[in-house]
């Protein structure tokens, strides 16, 4: 039996697919967003709370390290199940782009989360002593020497997060998220419409190469300050 492909009809796809960005666009967006401040919070309290640490609580710091290590391997389509109810809950709904984007912050939360903390940790201790021994509180030496000191690799750190949430996004039409990923799938493999499907691809390596080089471009200029 032989295939027929098909080529792109745009009259007829062109608007879907401009839907199909915008989709894509406000999951990684918001995701990034809550996701990242979320995980900042989270990484900077690991670092923080572990043993030598600047707010050292073993008991917190146990929790969340096992929180992390918990919910970070999961994959997205399993989460997507695991969260059901909570997506419900807080949504509303279980399908469609709200409850996509929800499940995906979830995940992104705790990817940052140990991405931070990584990068903290490589910070030379003995500027920390010294803001301490000149009487500088926890919140000031978080915000004035800790995060500074990381900026840069915290900006590639959440490039690498951004290329794995827009992975994320390509399977949010698993639960009616739409976006390129679906389209790609629906209107391209599907439908045997290699145009369409390539037309997907092309727009999503293009997003991950200028937020690529975005990232690498303002991390080596925060670095050589």
């Amino acid at each position: 039996m032989t295939e027929t492909i098909l080529a792109a009809n745009w009259d007829r796809l062109g608007s879907t697919f401009v839907e199909a960005i915008v989709d894509t666009l406000f999951m990684v967006s918001v995701t990034m967003l809550a996701g990242g401040i979320a995980g900042l919070v989270l990484g900077v309290l690991l670092y923080t709370t572990r043993d030598g640490g600047i707010l050292q609580n073993r008991p917190i710091y146990w929790i969340l390290n096992v929180l992390v290590n918990f919910f970070r391997p999961i994959p997205f389509i399993i989460l997507v199940a695991m969260f059901f109810p909570i997506t419900v809950a807080v949504v509303g709904t279980s399908i469609g782009r709200g409850a996509a984007t929800f499940v995906m912050a979830i995940a992104a939360t705790f990817a940052v989360a140990r991405i931070v903390e990584q990068n903290l940790v490589s910070i030379e201790p003995g500027k920390i002593e010294a803001a301490r021994a000149m009487g500088a509180t926890p919140w000031q030496i978080i915000s004035s020497v800790i995060l500074p000191e990381a900026l840069g690799p915290l900006v590639l750190g959440y490039t690498f997060i951004f290329i794995a949430v827009m992975d994320m996004s390509a399977m949010a039409g698993i639960v009616g998220g739409g976006g390129l990923g679906d389209f790609a799938m629906v209107y391209g493999y599907r439908a045997f419409d290699t145009q369409a499907m390539y037309a997907a691809v092309t727009v999503i390596v293009i997003m991950v190469q200028v937020a690529q080089l975005l990232g690498n471009w303002l991390s080596r200029k925060i670095m050589r300050r």
